[in-house]
């Protein structure tokens, strides 16, 4: 199993540095976008599927990350401080959005969270002086490295790319560190994790403060992927968007955001482009996200377990089938 998983991590990494060198501008935008939201969802993964907390305001972290970066960049600050400032001014927002977490759970929580999207999203479409408004911000620079530019599509998604892995294994280390552990025993059951120790307060905070923070990177990221930023990628329904990214790739599984954030991100405008399709794709994409959530409710990802504790439970019966003849055999002689 271990063989395969590395093999398959190899496949997918040669595809990654290879396929968009044969891709013309829109792909390698694609990939891009892609990529961004893969940090983005990661983020939302660790306070949804690994916290247990139900949050529907990931986009305003998201744009908070995207505003903050152009601003200071129009004031001609460098994207490589800007970046650094954003996510750290999504953390300390993570933590105070992470207060009522404490006090409200399940669907208030997401009503909690989903007013905050909402407030954001107010503030940066009304204040004009600062944001732009509805006439955003453009001409946002793409940053350079050692001297290289990234302005062109390729570069920057090498760098996009190379950010990703970075943050992945970060994140990595981090749920296998005892802070991983303790944010699934507070997803898996809050009284008990509280008895063995675990500070629900801290690591309810802890779980939106970064996830907070690599929304802020991702919209670094896309407010120089896109070059111009407006409000509506912030909205409420980018915000739901995300979430469903998590659940589609599967809440609580490491790579389920990069399942996740492809259907959301690649598939559709894969649809949208086949024959007799192009039409429908919006329709066939909602069918397809409700069909999966009946059939596979705990994501994609879920597919393979959900397989393995069928055949375990076929062959419990069979075992049990077995010994129960054999008792009866025995019973007969």
């Amino acid at each position: 199993m271990k063989k395969t998983y590395l093999i398959a991590l190899a496949v997918a990494a040669v595809l990654l540095l290879v396929t968009p060198l044969f891709l013309k501008n829109y792909g390698i935008y694609l990939l891009t976008y892609w990529l961004v939201f893969v940090i983005a969802t990661m983020g939302l993964n660790l306070t949804v599927g690994y916290a247990g907390q139900k949050s529907l305001g990931h986009a305003a972290f998201f744009g908070i990350g995207a505003y903050t970066v152009a601003i200071l960049m129009k004031a001609g600050i460098s994207w490589w401080i800007g970046a650094p400032l954003a996510a750290a001014l999504c953390f300390v927002v993570g933590l105070a959005l992470g207060f009522p977490a404490l006090r409200v759970q399940t669907i208030y929580l997401a009503f909690a969270t989903l007013g905050f999207n909402t407030a954001v999203w107010l503030f940066i479409r009304n204040e004009e002086w600062l944001t732009g408004g509805t006439f955003g911000i453009n001409n946002v620079a793409r940053p350079e490295l050692f001297g290289i530019s990234l302005e062109r599509n390729l570069p920057y998604y090498y760098f996009v790319l190379a950010v990703t892995v970075l943050l992945s294994l970060l994140l990595l280390g981090l749920l296998r560190s005892p802070w991983g552990k303790a944010f699934t025993a507070l997803r898996d059951n809050p009284i008990r994790a509280e008895s063995l120790g675990v500070s629900i307060r801290s690591y309810t905070l802890l779980s939106f403060a970064i996830g907070a923070a690599y929304a802020g990177i991702a919209g670094a990221l896309f407010a120089s992927l896109v070059q111009f930023i407006e409000p509506a990628p912030f909205a409420v329904a980018a915000s739901i968007m995300m979430y469903l990214m998590v659940v589609v790739g599967g809440p609580g599984y490491f790579f389920g955001p990069v399942l996740g954030a492809a259907m959301g991100v690649v598939v559709p405008e894969w649809i949208r482009d086949v024959p007799g399709v192009a039409n429908w794709y919006l329709p066939l994409f909602g069918a397809a996200v409700v069909a999966l959530m009946v059939w596979l409710p705990d994501g994609l990802l879920s597919l393979p377990d959900r397989i393995r504790d069928k055949r375990a439970s076929r062959e419990a019966n069979a075992a049990r089938q077995a010994a129960a003849a054999a008792q009866g055999k025995g019973a007969q002689a």
